[in-house]
């Protein structure tokens, strides 16, 4: 894990704010453009605002974008699972090429699928002297770090069981 010790080294919405981080990312990367700046964002997210890579392309900023693609709006989905399980609507993404539409913005971009790509991925993006795009491709039965959909889907069930007895 990336340690934050010194001040400065993170902005970030603190209510879950979709849409957020590609924009700051290239903002922070613009006003501070001899620092590392990553973005860290859902499918979802990016298609609210991926666009900005242009503006970075545009004003010398090279943000690195870490676009983590399940398929879904996985808090949404998450939420869904947690409070009426198996009862989903509206969370599947219909996603177009991301690596292309970084490229057609001006940045550099690569798809990784596999966990021993990314070390690699991550230097050619950092070496590519524009802004950047890594598409990480996951599970979306992968929720999160700590827990999958069919595990939250469970302990809700288990849930709605015991309330009904």
């Amino acid at each position: 894990f990336l340690r934050f010790g010194r001040p400065g080294r993170i902005v970030g919405s603190t209510c879950g704010a979709m849409g957020y981080s590609v924009p700051a990312a290239v903002a922070a990367s613009i006003a501070e453009p001899e620092r590392l700046t990553l973005s860290f964002v859902g499918d979802g997210g990016f298609m609210m605002s991926g666009n900005e890579l242009a503006t970075a392309a545009q004003y010398g900023g090279r943000p690195i974008v870490l676009l983590i693609n399940n398929g879904i709006y996985g808090t949404i989905r998450m939420h869904q699972e947690r409070d009426h399980p198996e009862r989903i609507s509206g969370t599947t993404l219909q996603n177009q090429d991301f690596v292309k539409m970084a490229e057609g913005l001006g940045a550099y971009a690569e798809r990784v699928t596999k966990t021993e790509d990314f070390a690699a991925a991550f230097t050619r993006a950092r070496e590519s002297g524009r802004p950047a795009l890594i598409e990480l491709v996951t599970d979306p039965e992968q929720i999160s770090t700590r827990t999958t959909i069919s595990k939250l889907r469970a302990a809700a069930q288990k849930k709605v069981d015991a309330d009904q007895r």
